[in-house]
């Protein structure tokens, strides 16, 4: 694994380290390319602030940090500055054109809630229903049609029982939606490491059956805690037993083109 296109920064509130210890440790790790993805703004209603993101006014320092880092380190590594965000219909448009003047370079779908975040389901909080697994899987389809993803980050965060029918129903519907539109599934290395209910081996065995284009992501989040090499040989195990088409590299392409479809 040379690229890594997930990397967080402390703007997202749960993230720990500089982007230029991210990036010192890349150039450690051997990868030739970074690619900063923190949790995008979004420009919500009623004064509306959520969590786990950077503020919107915290957009342009995060893109002048990394634009200067990338030129300081260009003899070293490849740096890229995009962005992981939800989609949430009623403030997507909204939101992609305030950040469209930006030169931001990608952006992954992480669709962590339901609707439009504000007392909406999480994605990672378990649940037995099957009402809400649909709704998740309707709107990350939704979102490949309107949305121009450099890829879908943990694509199997919905945290529903893998043994159910309806399950391995649900998630085929979004592989073969991700596959018609030409938008790569990502193994996150973060959900390996940290044993979360992500990634899911059952989801990526209806991924390589459908035929998805598949990347590895660190989802890198604290610099006192990198992801452990066992992670990614892990993910690479699942790889070569699946038989997953795993991608090499990325085109991309200025914000202006990938905001909306």
């Amino acid at each position: 694994m040379i690229r890594n296109y997930h990397t967080h920064t402390t703007r997202c509130r749960h993230a720990r380290g500089t982007e230029r210890e991210f990036i010192e440790r890349a150039i450690a790790d051997g990868r030739k390319v970074i690619g900063f993805s923190d949790h995008s703004p979004y420009l919500f209603s009623d004064g509306y602030y959520s969590t786990f993101r950077m503020y919107p006014e915290e957009l342009e320092g995060y893109v002048t940090t990394i634009l200067a880092l990338k030129e300081e380190y260009r003899r070293d590594i490849e740096i890229h500055v995009g962005l992981e965000m939800e989609y949430y219909p009623a403030f997507y448009e909204k939101t992609i054109r305030f950040m469209e003047d930006y030169p931001l370079e990608y952006a992954l779908l992480g669709q962590h809630c339901l609707g439009n975040e504000m007392g909406e389901h999480f994605s990672g909080r378990y649940t037995e229903d099957p009402a809400l697994l649909r709704r998740f899987v309707d709107q990350v389809i939704e979102a490949i049609h309107v949305g121009r993803w450099l890829y879908i980050a943990h694509p199997d965060i919905f945290n529903f029982p893998a043994d159910r029918p309806v399950y391995k129903e649900e998630m085929r519907r979004l592989c073969v939606a991700a596959k018609e539109q030409g938008v790569p599934l990502e193994i996150n290395l973060l959900g390996l490491s940290t044993h979360r209910n992500y990634p899911n081996h059952a989801f990526w065995e209806i991924a390589a059956e459908v035929g998805n284009v598949t990347v590895l992501g660190e989802d890198a989040h604290w610099i006192d805690e990198p992801i452990p090499k066992a992670a990614e040989e892990t993910a690479l195990s699942w790889v070569r037993e699946l038989g997953l088409n795993l991608a090499d590299s990325f085109a991309l392409a200025p914000w202006k083109n990938i905001g909306l479809r």
